[in-house]
């Protein structure tokens, strides 16, 4: 089967909380078809009278999500195809935004590039101190442009570019903490779902509409990212038909 029609999202849906499950046989990364999925998720179960609050988590152990489908990238032959897939990455981003409600992040393991933008979207990040991060997409020729504008709201400019420069260095769970992308981090999984449904369980029994509130309140300022997030799909569909980033991506699916 090709390998951009593999994975699965999943939404299940118990005692108020809803949780959103994504995967892919390639350390989670995200081909556009599971970006379309999991964006229209999102946004059905943030209009589920039935759900209270959300939990993006990924199925495995010890990746969270290695970003862009390099199967993908490389396929993309004309700037259209490539603007159609980052704005993948811009809907799911949307999506999470415009949810009217909290979105609990389950970080077990790396995240890498569009995970790193995921991570940076929801509004409570759990991780483990497996869940090291890094914004790899200069080191293959692109930029996070994208995932920029999440990533840089949550750990602010100076961090953000360190990341974005610092293209082929991971940093640590505990950095990751320390700048503001992660709420909490655990020794082990066990613990970190044991928190999970505690917080959950606070949530569920919250006011739905000051939740609503609060989160309009955190997202104050970015009502623009619509057109934004076109933009920066645009500028990173016609980097992608580079043939520096070309070379690149079949450079490190070679590694892979």
């Amino acid at each position: 089967m090709d390998k951009t029609q593999q994975g699965f999202v999943t939404l299940s849906k118990a005692s108020g909380v809803g949780t959103i499950e994504f995967f892919h046989p390639s350390h989670n990364s995200l081909p556009g078809n599971l970006l379309k999925q999991l964006a229209d998720t999102i946004t059905r179960a943030g209009e589920d009278p039935e759900i209270k609050v959300v939990v993006l988590r990924s199925s495995g152990e010890r990746t969270f999500c290695a970003g862009a489908s390099f199967d993908e990238l490389i396929s993309i032959e004309n700037y259209q195809e490539g603007k159609t897939f980052f704005l993948g990455f811009a809907n799911v981003i949307n999506a999470m935004r415009k949810c009217p409600k909290f979105i609990i992040g389950r970080i077990q393991g790396k995240a890498v590039g569009g995970g790193v933008g995921l991570a940076s979207a929801v509004d409570y990040c759990m991780a483990t101190k497996y869940a090291s991060v890094k914004l790899s997409e200069l080191a293959v020729g692109i930029g996070p442009f994208v995932v920029g504008p999440a990533v840089e709201r949550k750990v602010g400019t100076s961090a953000f570019s360190q990341m974005a420069i610092n293209a082929t260095e991971w940093q640590t769970a505990a950095w990751a903490k320390e700048k503001g992308l992660f709420n909490e981090v655990f020794d082990e999984v066990d613990q970190m779902d044991a928190y999970i449904e505690h917080l959950s369980g606070k949530l569920i029994a919250s006011n739905p509409a000051a939740m609503k509130g609060l989160k309009e309140v955190f997202w104050e300022g970015c009502e623009d990212w619509d057109v934004l997030l076109d933009k920066r799909a645009g500028m990173s569909g016609e980097l992608v038909l580079s043939t520096f980033t070309r070379e690149a991506i079949q450079s490190f699916k070679a590694k892979a």
